[in-house]
């Protein structure tokens, strides 16, 4: 905890200085009732009620007033705040892969029903954008408030030949950060895996990109569900690089099985594994994390425990009126409390 204002802590002091002279008028208090000529007067008067209830009410304010002195110098703490700029993009596969039933019905059907159960329980002030990938990424939806628009997107995906999983991360980056000089064009279906360095370097070559801590970036994050199986494209770690020096968090989220199955596809059969090694990486890269979605159960869990999760975000905020409002109801309990019992305000 830090304070704006930390010399008003001095002031302080002032609450011992109190209790002292608390304590002084109690002992003043007692040599002047010695002095009385009837002491039986005095015990009488001593008899009216436990001689511990006239300390609360004082004992109380003092601790109000040591309350709102501290609240005086500003307390700055790093607390959990629902984000009000926060943007996330979802990046989708839509490769053949996705087709498989081993996630009932399909991995497809099962990812666009938990996404859309995702932006449903989702705080309405979050922005949402959706990039969809297969052996090319495309921008189905820029980032939005409007859940019909994204739900509407969701509903047009279509199955279409490749896995590039890195495109999907990349292009999710260039959506995130425009002026940032991503490339878009130079990701183009089939190109090496060596291709990965000179997209980066192409984007670095228009505008420097100072590396920040993985995970340091609160404003926006990427959510990608995928088989994790990459058949072209960007490199995915090169993917995961440029998003930890970004500091954006990329959750990933593993739809399949590891045994996998057998899919017919335009006349070709494959079999086809979720990569979980992939995925870990990824995530572990950029200071987020790997979540397994082995059926469609699963998978709403999934999305339910990530909408919770970044809906949230930790900054620095004073919390002044917090201790402000404590100090409010210690000065009306001294007071109440006086009332009740004394028939007046101490």
């Amino acid at each position: 905890m830090t304070f704006i204002w930390p010399m008003l802590l001095l002031t302080l002091i002032l609450v011992p200085l109190l209790l002292g002279a608390y304590l002084w008028l109690l002992r003043r208090r007692k040599k002047m009732a010695v002095s009385y000529a009837n002491l039986a007067l005095v015990k009488q008067a001593m008899k009216k009620g436990p001689s511990w209830r006239r300390h609360v009410p004082p004992a109380l304010m003092l601790v109000a007033l040591a309350l709102m002195l501290f609240a005086s110098a500003r307390p700055v703490a790093i607390v959990q705040l629902p984000s009000n700029k926060q943007v996330i993009m979802l990046a989708m596969d839509v490769s053949g892969s996705m087709r498989a039933t081993d996630v009932e019905p399909t991995r497809i059907v099962a990812a666009q029903n938990a996404a859309k159960a995702f932006l449903k329980d989702l705080p309405r002030h979050v922005r949402v954008g959706i990039v969809a990938f297969a052996g090319t990424a495309q921008v189905a939806q820029l980032p939005t408030l409007s859940r019909e628009d994204l739900v509407t997107a969701i509903d047009r995906f279509q199955l279409q030949r490749g896995t590039a999983t890195g495109n999907g991360i990349v292009l999710a980056l260039a959506t995130l950060f425009p002026d940032d000089g991503i490339d878009i064009g130079q990701m183009t279906w089939g190109k090496p895996q060596t291709k990965a360095k000179s997209l980066d370097d192409a984007a670095k070559e228009k505008k420097d990109v100072a590396p920040v801590a993985p995970g340091s970036y609160t404003s926006a994050a990427i959510i990608m569900l995928t088989d994790g199986q990459r058949t072209t494209g960007v490199d995915p770690m090169e993917a995961a690089k440029m998003a930890a020096d970004r500091g954006v968090r990329v959750y990933t989220v593993g739809v399949g099985t590891t045994s996998g199955e057998t899919i017919g596809f335009e006349g070709w059969s494959m079999r086809v594994r979720l990569d979980e090694d992939t995925l870990k990486q990824i995530a572990n890269r950029t200071a987020a994390e790997y979540f397994y979605a082995g059926t469609a159960a699963d998978l709403k869990k999934v999305y339910n425990t990530l909408s919770t999760r970044l809906a949230l975000e930790k900054k620095e905020t004073e919390i002044s009126g917090i201790f402000a409002l404590i100090a409010a109801v210690f000065a009306m309990f001294s007071g109440g409390l006086s009332l009740a019992w004394f028939g007046r305000v101490m």
